[in-house]
């Protein structure tokens, strides 16, 4: 489905302009994007598994929730509704906690340039992958990982076959957060 997205200059701030998802791709203009990491008690980090019908990295192992935020919507709220429609749950955008803003440029072909500024966000969720209510044409499956496994991801020779390739810096961004969060949950 194609949406309008702000378009945003190539350091991250908004030019009060829109423009068609598909143009943006297809141009190469930046725009901002959602990613949620849910993660639960037991220190694991749910993954989603992109539908094999996705035109980027069908069958590869993704972040959490992922989505672009439409023009005129917020980070937070992009978020909830996304988590809400990939898989089923209901959230507060009061309860995410802010990581930080991460650029991407990905080429994908010739017309597809994904240039994007990730919005990054976490949350505690305790719940089985089971009683989730997966958007088929997104999400093929969801699981939870250990945290070993994000750690692992910085050594992409491990990981390009199964995941979602993830910029290092992005990583280390995610990865530092969490392990924040880990430490100052264990006695």
């Amino acid at each position: 489905m194609d949406e309008w997205v702000d378009i945003w200059t190539d350091d991250g701030k908004p030019t009060g302009r829109s423009i068609l998802k598909s143009e943006a791709h297809r141009k190469g203009v930046f725009h901002p994007t959602v990613h949620l990491w849910i993660y639960n008690s037991l220190k694991q980090v749910l993954f989603q598994k992109r539908a094999c019908s996705k035109m980027t990295f069908p069958g590869k192992w993704d972040v959490s929730v992922a989505g672009h935020i439409t023009s005129g919507d917020d980070a937070p709220e992009t978020a909830v509704r996304e988590a809400r429609e990939e898989l089923g749950l209901s959230l507060k955008s009061t309860d995410l906690k802010w990581i930080g803003m991460h650029p991407s440029k990905t080429v994908h072909a010739e017309d597809v340039i994904d240039n994007e500024f990730h919005h990054i966000y976490c949350i505690e969720c305790d719940f089985s992958e089971k009683d989730l209510a997966l958007q088929k044409e997104e999400v093929e499956e969801a699981c939870w990982f250990p945290f070993s496994t994000l750690e692992a991801m910085q050594d992409p020779d491990h990981f390009d076959e199964v995941f979602v390739p993830f910029d290092p810096a992005y990583l280390k961004l995610v990865i530092h957060h969490l392990t924040s969060i880990f430490q100052k949950k264990t006695p």
